[in-house]
């Protein structure tokens, strides 16, 4: 008897204890395995299972086929988990200098308040203009994290559109250059690639386009969308003010609250019933105080001057870095996911080949049986 043309419906999570006897007749007519959710059946609703046409070679090359996906999804949750350590020791080990700069700046630029100057990057004026600054990712296959900042930068340019203000964009990242460019009503000032490691080269060639928009005045306010990195399971697209320099010595939002991280999460690889996992360990970053009676030898001027690029430049590597951490975790969750999702096909089809298979079997033994006893 031919298996070619069995027509089998697998439910996404089968059980065991769900049998179905099978009836051999003339013509195979198809079979449904119920779920272990399943009630009784009610053909106004749509289905969740899966038809499967296919015989016994067919499913057993699908089954090797998921057994290697699942080898794949499980290699690259490994690799993000390593990566994803590397990437917040950059994100750590770099901030104290980055929040320090900040606060120098800032004590830099109350004195200056009582003082005639002029310091561009520091002048609050009328915002008439204001530039987005999206930091995407490169790659897919990281869940939702390149569309929740998309969907951040759409928000905010609603918003924007709103309060009857001009936008531009200066979009940072594979993933993020795509989608504007799919979108040309949306002005885009510059598209620039991420690489898989940030650097300060990176940094300075977003931090230089920043600088010459708002010191020519095109924008009035600069605005940095990026994914903030929290935990493994979890990340926050943030917006904060880049320019002007925030009045609170701090990283802030574009409502004025703190964005910095007071706690960090470090991950480390071991190995838990030979099997590898992630272990946690937090770590809470501390920055040095300044005095309220401090002085500089220089005129602050030339310190602001020297300094200021700083400021940009470690601003837009941290954001960077954050944003990779974050899209590493994603990546990493992603493929834990799909791991899962994997073994889950892997035994729903493994249900279905042993069915079909003592199918067969049951209907050679029949026709046998039948040859025999016609026989006789």
């Amino acid at each position: 008897m031919s298996c070619s043309n069995l027509t089998m419906w697998v439910s996404s999570k089968t059980s065991l204890s769900d049998s179905t006897a099978l009836s051999f007749r003339s013509s195979i007519t198809p079979v449904q395995l119920p779920s272990n959710n399943s009630t009784t059946a009610n053909p106004s609703r749509p289905s969740s299972v899966t038809p499967i046409h296919c015989g016994l070679r067919e499913l057993r090359d699908r089954i090797g086929t998921v057994k290697n996906t699942q080898k794949i999804t499980e290699a690259m949750k490994l690799v993000a988990a390593a990566k994803v350590r590397r990437a917040q020791e950059a994100v750590v080990n770099a901030r104290p200098f980055s929040e320090s700069l900040v606060e120098v700046l800032y004590n830099i630029n109350e004195q200056l308040q009582t003082d005639d100057i002029d310091v561009p990057l520091t002048k609050v004026r009328p915002v008439k203009k204001v530039g987005l600054v999206v930091v995407t990712g490169d790659r897919g296959l990281c869940g939702g994290f390149n569309n929740a900042i998309i969907k951040k930068a759409e928000a905010r340019i609603a918003e924007l559109k709103g309060l009857g203000l001009d936008y531009t964009i200066i979009s940072v990242g594979k993933k993020g250059n795509a989608y504007f460019i799919r979108r040309p009503y949306i002005p885009v000032d510059r598209f620039l690639d991420g690489t898989s490691l940030p650097t300060a080269k990176e940094a300075q060639a977003i931090a230089d386009d920043v600088f010459s928009l708002f010191i020519s005045e095109e924008v009035d306010k600069v605005e940095l969308l990026y994914t903030k990195f929290v935990s493994l399971v979890k990340a926050e697209p943030v917006i904060h003010t880049l320019l002007p320099l925030s009045p609170k010595g701090e990283i802030c939002d574009i409502n004025g609250n703190c964005v910095d991280a007071a706690e960090d999460e470090f991950f480390r690889l071991t190995t838990k019933e030979g099997k590898l996992t992630v272990e946690r360990d937090i770590m809470r970053t501390k920055t040095a105080e300044f005095s309220a009676i401090l002085q500089f030898e220089q005129d602050p001027v030339q310190i602001l001057d020297a300094l200021l690029p700083l400021y940009l430049n470690s601003q837009i590597l941290r954001s960077l870095q954050e944003s990779l951490a974050s899209e590493l975790a994603a990546r990493m969750t992603a493929m834990s996911n799909a791991t899962d999702n994997a073994s889950e096909l892997k035994k729903s089809l493994s249900i279905a080949y042993n069915r079909e298979r003592q199918a067969k079997i049951t209907g050679e033994i029949l026709e046998i049986v039948a040859g025999a006893k016609a026989l006789t």
